[in-house]
């Protein structure tokens, strides 16, 4: 890919690693006014974004949601009980503490991202044109909801705003909001193709107008907005890619930190860490994907985008969003629908990622409780090693800390320590 990434020296207007702290600015990068006073230091903000949320290795929000998603759910093992930062997030409960550097890195680095999102959403109109006003909207509001929906995902508040003592709000009330933007980006895109100029100047990768749409499908469905969640994934084209791209310079950190070694995590077993009626069945090819089948020393359990430097990785699935209609419909009663949605994850053999379980269609009972029971299952499956797990044992109602048979050993994390010391509008801790 190119090396888009000599523009991040423009990005000086980080801010601090805690949501209430005000902005500061380092004296030997760029001013807050330099960055934002050009569509050129636009577009660099926004490539910032990508380079913060998905790249660094141990401090990228991708590797922490997907850390904290597997570890909390003994969807991974921990292999050298060295790496104590993964080791207690494994063990759950109590030895999750707000000094944790997954807890403290998946918040801090998602708060960075939405804030220089939400820099880069106040200044837009800096541009000279709508068609690259258009481009930064859409890409910046993004990453504002990768960020804002990862926080929903692993805590039960957030602040929405950047400020002293910055208030909290519910994680529904972040949910909606990362949604509210994306329509409003969605909205202004279909007005108003990209320029030629955004796109020369973009890391390549993203498809916007469908990544949009997957969001507000994603989200939506988080948040109990059915409606909205069947209707975007319903616009997503299935045929399509968006994808987060590497190269060995900025490395996929999945790869980097733990796929490509056996010293910190991998897959808990060839079952994915699923047992009981969420097994998957033997012949299901998602397992060839998701796994290696054969082992070379001391290579990693897991393959599926995690297997090179620079190994693409999706921002969602065509599974996905056939998934989040399955759900939405069951909840919302339609059972033979949802069955319909669910039978095409079930029985294709590829998508537009090579990724197909081959399976018959589903032939369990037509109850509401047993269906969403199987599409829960074929979301751990469809969608592994991807940081949904968590969010997704909680929302289906599976069993949790201190309950027989408990999938999961947290229901969220703390609060990090560098936020409580700072914003005394941090709400108390969860139990678990």
């Amino acid at each position: 890919m190119k090396k888009y990434w000599t523009l991040l020296p423009l990005l000086g207007i980080l801010l601090t690693t805690n949501a209430c702290r005000e902005e500061y600015l380092n004296p030997s990068t760029a001013t807050e006014q330099q960055v934002v006073n050009s569509s050129d230091g636009l577009i660099a903000l926004c490539n910032g974004l990508q380079h913060r949320y998905s790249t660094g290795g141990l401090l990228s929000v991708l590797y922490n949601r997907v850390a904290a998603g597997g570890l909390t759910t003994r969807e991974f093992t921990v292999l050298n009980v060295g790496n104590i930062e993964e080791f207690n997030v494994s063990l759950g409960a109590g030895n999750v503490t707000n000094a944790n550097a997954v807890v403290r890195n998946l918040w801090t680095q998602s708060q960075l991202v939405k804030a220089n999102a939400d820099l880069v959403l106040r200044n837009y109109a800096i541009a000279p044109d709508a068609g690259t006003q258009s481009g930064i909207v859409a890409y910046a509001s993004i990453f504002r909801a990768l960020a804002m929906g990862t926080l929903a995902e692993f805590f039960q508040q957030s602040p929405l705003e950047v400020g002293e003592n910055a208030p909290f709000v519910d994680r529904v009330t972040l949910l909606r909001d990362a949604v509210r933007q994306l329509e409003e980006a969605a909205a202004f895109l279909a007005a108003n193709p990209v320029s030629a100029d955004f796109n020369a100047k973009i890391v390549p990768g993203l498809d916007l107008p469908n990544t949009l749409q997957a969001l507000i499908a994603r989200y939506s469905l988080f948040a109990g907005d059915y409606d909205k969640a069947l209707a975007a994934a319903a616009r997503v084209d299935l045929t399509k890619r968006s994808v987060f791209t590497f190269d060995d310079n900025t490395r996929n950190p999945l790869y980097e930190v733990a796929f490509g070694n056996r010293n910190v995590f991998e897959p808990a077993n060839a079952s994915l860490g699923l047992t009981g009626e969420l097994a998957p069945a033997p012949e299901d090819k998602r397992l060839a994907f998701y796994l290696r089948s054969v082992l070379l020393p001391n290579q990693n359990l897991g393959s599926g985008f995690y297997t090179a430097n620079n190994a693409p990785i999706p921002v969602y699935l065509p599974g996905e969003m056939l998934l989040i209609r399955a759900e939405a419909l069951a909840r919302k009663g339609d059972v033979p629908g949802a069955i319909g949605e669910l039978n095409k994850v079930l029985t294709k053999t590829t998508d537009a990622f090579g990724i197909g379980a081959g399976l018959p269609p589903y032939a369990g009972p037509d109850t509401p409780a047993a269906v969403l029971t199987e599409i829960y299952r074929n979301r751990v499956i469809e969608l592994a090693f991807q940081g949904f797990r968590l969010e997704d044992s909680r929302r289906f109602g599976r069993p949790g800390p201190g309950q027989p048979g408990a999938e999961r050993n947290r229901n969220f994390l703390p609060y990090p320590r560098v936020e409580r010391e700072n914003n005394p509008a941090t709400p108390v801790d969860p139990e678990v």
